[in-house]
């Protein structure tokens, strides 16, 4: 399960308080954008609206500027695949103070792309200090063990 599109600043911003996995409708080229890796995930968020659930501001450039279609909006708001209940449990979520329902990730499950989203809360400066300060430890351990072996 490799990540095609990649948040990366979520995990520093952002405490993941649950995640789900939800489909996309997408059209081909977008498809084909995405497994190459044409795209953003940064500044977009999911918005519940009359039972539904939308990815707002993600940015999947062209796969072949010259065979897409002229009208194609590279920030078009993409409808989600999820269950009711997830739905649910989004939508009482987004109305909570503090809590914010982002994208963390596209990737491949079995041939098909899949995103995952994350309810989260925002990170106080020292926290994401200290999570800057846990990964270099982290990375000094690796270095240490890996010269060791």
């Amino acid at each position: 399960m490799g990540a095609l599109v990649e948040n990366k600043k979520a995990r520093l911003e952002y405490e993941i308080l649950e995640s789900f996995e939800a489909g996309m409708q997408l059209f081909g080229y977008e498809v084909k954008a995405l497994r190459m890796g044409r795209a953003s995930l940064v500044g977009s968020r999911v918005v519940v609206r009359a039972g539904e659930a939308f990815l707002v501001g993600a940015t999947i450039s062209p796969y072949q500027e010259k065979n897409t279609p002229k009208t194609y909006d590279a920030e078009r708001t993409r409808r989600l695949l999820l269950s009711k209940k997830e739905i649910a449990d989004l939508g009482d979520t987004e109305g909570k103070k503090g809590l914010t329902i982002i994208p963390i990730m596209v990737y491949n499950k079995r041939n098909r792309l899949k995103l995952q989203v994350a309810i989260v809360r925002h990170k106080k400066k020292h926290d994401k200090r200290e999570t800057l300060k846990d990964r270099d430890t982290k990375r000094i351990i690796d270095r240490t063990l890996k010269n060791q072996y």
